[in-house]
């Protein structure tokens, strides 16, 4: 007898197999879940701690937050100079009501300058984008929306036409609204001298301490770039007030404080403009004719040829008795009425950075790592000596004699007399004494004046 199909078995079987495996499934994907924010959970714990460990035991929070008390930012500086460009990429922590504190710095540079893209754009963007890398390396992602990124171009920039100067700014502003950091309308300037004098004198009394301390003593600085060299101070003396020129006084406004400084930044004067000056040169011009240019601070029997600006000149000494009396004679005629004497440098203690300290150093009046002080009549010293040597043996740096008879006679023209002491650096409690640090801080101070008017 043949068995009849028990249908409904089967309809039980059809419901019950698919209801069993949507009950399986279901209870999978919630342990996948939950086992996924476990590990997740885990995975960003260890994270934060291996952080804090490797950044001095301080974890990173979201931006805006406090991290064990204190909030954390960053700020990216781009330094395009004239003979390279550098990324600064700083880490601030602030206590609530208390000036910020730098807690890491990351630095590095490139060669050429910008300047040197002046006819073929393009080509400087790879660079930009090498430095910006390392910026994303170092800045933990969660802070990139609200991490400012600014390029400040100096002399290099300032010196080639305005059109060409123009169009790499450009070309760097669109790499970096590109980019994933905080960029603002004003992210790529060119930095007018007052303003590059004033970023650094921000930057040696915030890593002295004189802007945290109300009421202590702030220090001058004094930079000697390529193209430029600049002298910014804080004036305690009415009469100086009274007797700068147009144009020498500018106000500074940092911390709920207002500065007024005395700052000037002298166009040309800076080591390598002022070399091609005293050679008898023109800025951005090569000699009539390929003629050579001949003087009496290059050894008299040197001969050879000095790249400037992309401008390639044929250089050599003249035949002299005495090399640093005529040196001295020429660069007086250059530095004549070009530079404004102020009698408070006297009484103001100065720090003195880039080529002063390199040359400093070289001649071995302060360590090369270290830095030190002299006295400004220990550049004449050493300009004499070397100008006396260089009068019947080659020196390894034809522009020795030159450098020194120029830096000698530049700060006396300041005003600094021989026995004033200076204190030459690179850094300041292992920070780097560049205006980059503080070109940021007076941005970020700046972006939160704005947000917060009344603070």
């Amino acid at each position: 007898m043949r068995k009849i199909p028990n249908n409904g078995n089967l309809k039980m079987t059809k419901v019950a197999y698919p209801l069993g495996l949507f009950i399986c499934l279901f209870i999978y994907v919630a342990y996948i879940k939950w086992h996924w924010a476990s590990a997740t959970q885990a995975f960003f714990s260890i994270t934060e701690v291996a952080s804090g460990a490797r950044r001095g035991q301080q974890a990173h929070s979201p931006p805006g937050t406090a991290a064990r008390g204190h909030e954390v930012f960053y700020g990216i500086m781009f330094d395009a100079g004239s003979t390279g460009t550098r990324v600064h990429i700083f880490q601030f922590a602030r206590q609530p009501g208390e000036t910020p504190t730098l807690t890491h710095e990351t630095f590095k540079a490139l060669k050429p300058g910008l300047s040197a893209y002046a006819d073929d754009v393009e080509k400087s963007t790879s660079g930009i984008q090498e430095l910006l890398d390392v910026a994303k390396q170092d800045v933990p992602f969660d802070f990139w929306k609200a991490t400012p990124l600014v390029l400040k171009a100096t002399a290099g920039l300032r010196l080639l036409p305005g059109e060409k100067a123009q169009k790499l700014l450009q070309k760097v502003k669109e790499v970096f609204k590109a980019s994933p950091f905080l960029v603002g309308d004003d992210c790529v300037s060119i930095m007018n001298g007052t303003d590059e004098g004033v970023s650094a004198w921000i930057t040696v009394n915030f890593l002295t301490g004189s802007l945290k301390t109300p009421g202590r003593s702030s220090v001058g600085m004094l930079d000697l770039g390529g193209g430029s060299t600049q002298i910014t101070f804080l004036p305690r003396v009415e009469d100086t007030l009274q007797t700068s020129p147009p144009g020498y006084l500018t106000s500074l406004q940092m911390f709920n404080r207002t500065y007024k400084l005395y700052s000037y930044s002298y166009l040309g004067l800076g080591l390598m403009s002022a070399r091609l000056a005293i050679l008898g040169g023109m800025e951005g011009k090569p000699a009539e004719d390929g003629k050579e240019l001949v003087s009496p601070c290059l050894s008299p029997g040197f001969t050879g040829e000095w790249e400037h600006a992309e401008v390639t000149y044929r250089i050599s000494g003249q035949k002299a008795v005495n090399l640093h009396e005529l040196c001295a004679s020429r660069v007086s005629e250059i530095l004549r009425n070009k530079v404004h004497r102020t009698e408070e440098v006297k009484d103001v203690d100065f720090y003195a950075f880039s080529y002063y300290y390199d040359l400093a150093a070289n001649v071995g009046l302060i360590d090369v790592e270290k830095g030190g002080s002299l006295v400004v009549g220990d550049f004449d010293i050493a300009a004499k000596y070397v100008c006396r040597t260089a009068e019947t043996q080659p020196q390894g740096n034809p522009f020795l004699c030159m450098d020194l008879t120029y830096i000698s006679l530049l700060l006396q023209e300041f005003g600094f007399p021989e026995n004033k002491v200076l204190k030459l650096t690179r850094k300041i409690n292992n920070v780097e004494t560049s205006w980059a640090l503080g070109a940021v801080f007076h941005y970020i101070d700046s972006l939160s004046r704005q947000k917060s008017p009344a603070l």
